[in-house]
């Protein structure tokens, strides 16, 4: 089985990118897991035309559907996320906006192989946990468009450097030990 773990961050070596090292090390003796990271990929704004709701292409071509490609090889996504003013990053949030050919609220649509479970960590510099829950909230909205289906998610509060992470690893790997071998 193949694991694909996204920072969705556009930071290289914060926070997010240790969580998602962390994970891909966690996963990758269970399964075939990549590690990739939002801005290795070049895609612009939804332009908001609508032609994919009947084309199910997009008008633009980019990388958009090489990442997509990386989501139908892989049998789990984790999206790990920092929080930018209480929601997912500008880049991701593009990016989820340009999957609206794969989206499920229109036909045709295209689509990616069934089968798929999505994951959500989502990291915050402040206290609540009701802001990771928002953005959980966002990545499983996206998961469920395009019929992705969500078996987990872990919220990390006080996050706001790399430095910030070990501390947390335990339970960064009980939450990887839950997607090598979930509950049924």
């Amino acid at each position: 089985m193949n694991a694909l773990v996204m920072n969705c961050s556009p930071v290289r070596s914060g926070a997010t990118a240790e969580t998602v090292s962390i994970i891909a090390g966690e996963l990758s003796g269970t399964f075939d897991t990549k590690a990739v990271c939002i801005d290795d990929y070049s895609f612009g704004f939804c332009r908001g035309c609508r032609s994919c709701h009947s084309t199910a292409v997009c008008v633009q071509s980019d990388d958009t559907t090489l990442l997509m490609a990386e989501f139908d090889n892989a049998d789990i996504i984790v999206c790990v996320s920092p929080s930018y003013w209480a929601d997912v990053p500008a880049q991701f949030k593009a990016f989820i906006d340009r999957c609206t050919p794969w989206c499920n609220t229109h036909e045709p649509h295209a689509k990616l192989k069934s089968g798929k479970k999505g994951y959500t960590a989502v990291l915050r510099t402040g206290p609540n946990m009701k802001e990771c829950q928002r953005i959980i909230g966002t990545v499983e909205h996206f998961y469920g468009h395009l019929e992705i289906e969500c078996c987990g998610s872990l919220g990390l509060c006080s996050v706001e450097c790399r430095e910030d992470v070990l501390p947390r690893k335990a339970e960064i790997i009980s939450f990887c030990n839950n997607i090598k071998s979930p509950e049924t």
